[in-house]
Parts: structure tokens; sequence; C-alpha cells
């Protein structure tokens, strides 16, 4: 890709920063369709936040930023207004500049999460979800999974007071069963969205016991960085149906490149994504892929 002095520039903005797939995504859209636009990454503390979005969004040259942990719930407070999604989740991961100065946040997680659950045919409605974190990603998530029909949302996080403030909003705003639970005990739920941190690392442990989760449930893990995780790996070791979140931000793709200008992109995205779903897909998990279609195949009668 060449970058010139005409570049727009969008930033990826984390702490940590080193798992966002984010960059990769975008500037293989815009190099894709030869826009003149780029993503980069850019590690920004919590303190730093407000000034550096600040900053940053004054400059003509920038487009826009994305945002991901752990600043979604941060950056709502920092943003002049935002969307309805991002209102009632109090969370944001993109922010634009608008023509008269303000600072324009939208919250596309929870949109790319059940988009992500329905291609990979994860029921959700009407069952019953134990959402372990409680963040930005995880408020998202949670949200439209209330705004989507399921029977009970459970919540799980070691801050408590964050739990129980998200399960008290989702009870107000979709007056669906949400609670905090006291302990990530997976056996009572349908599904298990792992919406914390846990997984990043290799060291970190499990963020649920994978050998008491039902047989007939499903398990999600929106994780960018370390696919397949280690949950994910543990769960598929019991034949469990684990579903990883990548797809999460392919679905958003085109949502994010509306907000920032591009609708042309976003209608390409949606008509053809393989090459971004190539392009993220671990090897392990393209490998298991390709092993399920060609069983998928030789299984069709003749």
């Amino acid at each position: 890709m060449r970058i010139t002095g005409t570049t727009r520039i969008f930033y990826c903005i984390a702490n940590p920063v080193d798992q966002v797939r984010a960059p990769e995504v975008f500037s293989e859209v815009f190099a894709r369709h030869e826009v003149d636009a780029v993503m980069v990454p850019l590690r920004v503390t919590a303190g730093q936040l407000a000034a550096t979005l600040r900053c940053l969004l004054a400059s003509p040259t920038v487009g826009g930023v994305s945002l991901s942990i752990p600043h979604k719930a941060a950056a709502a407070t920092i943003v002049d207004r935002c969307s309805q999604a991002a209102l009632a989740a109090n969370a944001v991961n993109a922010i634009r500049r608008n023509p008269d100065g303000e600072l324009e946040g939208d919250l596309f997680d929870g949109t790319g999460f059940i988009r992500s659950m329905d291609r990979a045919g994860v029921a959700y409605a009407g069952r019953r979800i134990l959402m372990l974190g409680a963040g930005g990603a995880a408020s998202a998530v949670a949200t439209a999974l209330a705004a989507a029909g399921v029977a009970e949302l459970a919540l799980f996080d070691p801050d408590q007071e964050k739990a129980q403030h998200l399960a008290a909003v989702l009870r107000r705003d979709f007056g669906i069963a949400a609670s905090h639970v006291p302990t990530a005990d997976p056996q009572a739920y349908d599904v298990i969205v792992n919406a914390s941190p846990l997984g990043l690392k290799d060291s970190d442990p499990l963020p649920v016991d994978v050998g008491s989760i039902r047989a007939d449930a499903a398990v999600c893990d929106i994780l960018m960085k370390n696919q397949p995780t280690p949950l994910l790996r543990a769960a598929r070791s019991r034949g469990l149906i684990a579903e990883p979140g990548f797809d999460m931000l392919i679905q958003q793709t085109p949502l994010y490149l509306e907000f920032f200008g591009y609708p042309e992109l976003a209608r390409s995205v949606r008509s053809d994504d393989g090459y971004l779903l190539d392009l993220i897909t671990p090897d392990a998990l393209r490998r298991r892929s390709n092993a399920s279609a060609r069983l998928q195949t030789t299984d069709i009668p003749a």
C-alpha cells in the first residue's frame, strides 16, 4: 500500500493493542478497492484517551477511530452524541468528527455478534445465556441479545458492581430476565459467551469450567487474538459447538464503512466478505473448516 500526503488515516485505539485485527481488515478493504486510506493501531492509556481522541479527530486527515479494550465505555462519556445502540450499552466502538465539529459515536459490536451467530447457525432466541464479562463489548453483545429475544441473560464478572449495573439496565430497557450471578457455573445455560479478556494469553485460566458445560450447549469466544483460544480448544475437544469471535468483526465492517462515509465499500463487503474471513482465520480453524466442508460434501447422497 502506498501512503502519501493525501492518504486518509483511521486509527484503531486500544490498550494493549497487539490483539486488534481491525487494521488488517480495513487496510485490506481499502487496498482491494484502491481507496487512498489506511487504518493503523495506536496504543493509548485510559488517562490519555480523551485528549488523544480530540486531538486526532481535529485533523482533517483523520477519517475516524475504532476502539477496542478497554476504551469503549470511557469513550461513550467523551463523544458529544451517540446512537441509540451506544446509549443502551453505554459504550462506543466507532467515532467520527461531524462537519459541525461534534464527535459522534456508534456501537456495532452487538449487531456484528448477532450476525456472526446467525452465520454460524448458533441459536440464541429463547435461550438461556451466560455472559462472562460486563465491559464495553459485553454490554454491546448483551444488549443485542436482549433485543433479539433471549429467555435469560446471566452476567458474571469479578467486578460485581459492573455486572449488577448491566443486569439492571437490561431489565429496565428490555424487560428480560437478567441478573448478576456470583459464579461462572455454566450447567444451566444453552449458550456461554466469553466477553472477558481471559484467553488473550495462553497462561490465562479458563473463564469457565468446560467440563460442566452441557453437551447440547454452544460456546462463543469473542476475543480476536489467540484464536482458537484455550476456551475454544477445550470446548471443541469435548465435541461442543464452539465458535470464535473474529466473524463478529467481519460482520461489523460494512457498518463501520457506512459510518465513516464509504457506502459503496460497505455494499461490496456485504456482497463478498470471503477474502476478509480468509485474511483473519487462523490456520488451525481454516483446516477444521475445510475438513468439515469436505465431510459435508461427501455426505450428500448421489
